[in-house]
């Protein structure tokens, strides 16, 4: 068995797994598995598939089993998988890279505290993406860690995209537009070469559609402008979350309703979005087949408040030449894309509805001026893309 990668994507309550193939000499790394850390179920688990769906790895502990523990089975188990070959690194998704983070980076002692110290910027997120790399290193210190940024893709947008009206001293001291999800964009900055070479280098928004959701304006394979900012809370309606709101109404619930900051936070953190309108679900499918009014009426907003901001990323490219689905809504609800596309007609955004309900790659009308596709995102490629490049030319 040949050397290899493992890539740990961490989320609020899963952590995806994936092991990769070591190219080197250039070659990509390749996907051998990959698994999951569960803590939705009532115990947790992890499990590992090999890519026919085949259980290679499973293990179900108690609720109050800590992931390190998790962890040291997994890395016992690559051990064997691996059957002579070397895991060469661990490659990690961290949300927030600030001012300073703008490409992947070897976590050392000193990276790892300049990490912790981003927190403020990202409390909810920060901690739970450092958690797998503070456990890889008292499990194996001599392991080497690559960092990759969710921000870091974004580094391109310039001022005024990345730009608040407020006093400029704020700015010098951090608060900017970072924008999320970078690793997904950076995949498509890529993998449009491959699938659709005419759009590679054109005016692409991406809509990465799933719990947490945003755009990215593209061009050129850069980014422009992206609807999260300075927080992942801002920018298009999510499953709990809120998205851009009336920065005023935080300040109403505090002073006017007596909810404490962190009250304020859970509501539009938890308890927001899909969910709050609904008052049913978070899930997209739970709501489609709902009869309940609510529900549509959740859809019809979280449709609207994206087609909306479609048009605003339209604006900061001078132009619009393909519109990108993707992540668990994006890539799996026609009923959402047929929803948001409907009101960018004017765009020369045009659905063929059976390539649309087929979930094929394009899913525009042939006479579209626009085109529209559907892609699965792959954030862990890019990661073990990133650590297989750092731990090779070490």
């Amino acid at each position: 068995m040949p050397n290899a990668l493992l890539v740990i994507n961490a989320g609020s309550s899963s952590i995806k797994l994936a092991l990769f193939e070591s190219g080197g000499s250039g070659a990509p790394a390749l996907l051998l598995c990959k698994g999951m850390l569960d803590h939705h179920q009532q115990q947790p688990q992890m499990i590992v598939k090999d890519l026919h769906g085949n259980v290679l790895f499973e293990r179900h502990a108690a609720a109050e089993a800590d992931d390190e523990s998790f962890f040291a089975d997994l890395l016992r188990w690559i051990d064997e998988f691996l059957t002579g070959g070397t895991l060469l690194a661990v490659g990690h998704r961290v949300v927030h890279g600030g001012l300073k983070f703008s490409e992947p980076v070897k976590v050392t002692p000193a990276i790892l505290q300049a990490l912790r110290e981003l927190t403020p910027l990202a409390p909810l997120h920060q901690p739970v993406c450092l958690a797998p790399i503070e456990a890889m290193q008292k499990l194996r210190p001599d392991l080497p860690q690559v960092a990759c940024f969710d921000t870091a893709f974004h580094h391109s947008v310039a001022p005024p995209m990345s730009r608040f009206a407020l006093p400029r001293y704020f700015e010098q001291e951090g608060v900017r537009r970072y924008g999320f999800h970078g690793l997904s964009y950076e995949f498509f900055a890529r993998h449009l070469r491959e699938i659709a070479p005419d759009l590679a280098m054109a005016r692409v928004v991406i809509a990465h559609l799933g719990s947490g959701a945003s755009l990215c304006a593209m061009r050129n394979g850069r980014s422009v402008d992206t609807t999260m900012s300075f927080t992942t809370l801002d920018g298009l309606m999510m499953g709990t979350r809120c998205g851009a709101i009336d920065p005023g109404l935080p300040l109403y619930l505090q002073q006017q309703r007596g909810l404490s900051a962190d009250e304020i936070e859970h509501v539009l953190y938890y308890e927001s979005g899909l969910l709050g309108v609904s008052g049913i679900s978070a899930d997209v499918r739970v709501l489609t087949n709902s009869d309940d009014p609510r529900a549509a009426e959740a859809l019809e907003l979280f449709a609207f408040r994206a087609g909306a901001a479609i048009a605003a990323m339209v604006h900061s490219l001078g132009g619009l030449d393909a519109i990108v689905f993707t992540a668990g809504i994006g890539e799996n609800s026609p009923e959402v894309r047929k929803q948001i596309c409907a009101g960018l007609g004017w765009l020369g955004v045009e659905l063929d509805d059976a390539a649309n309900g087929a979930n094929e790659l394009r899913i525009g009308a042939k006479t579209a001026r626009v085109a529209t596709l559907v892609v699965p995102t792959d954030e862990e490629a890019a990661i073990a893309a990133h650590s297989q490049a750092l731990i090779t030319n070490r």
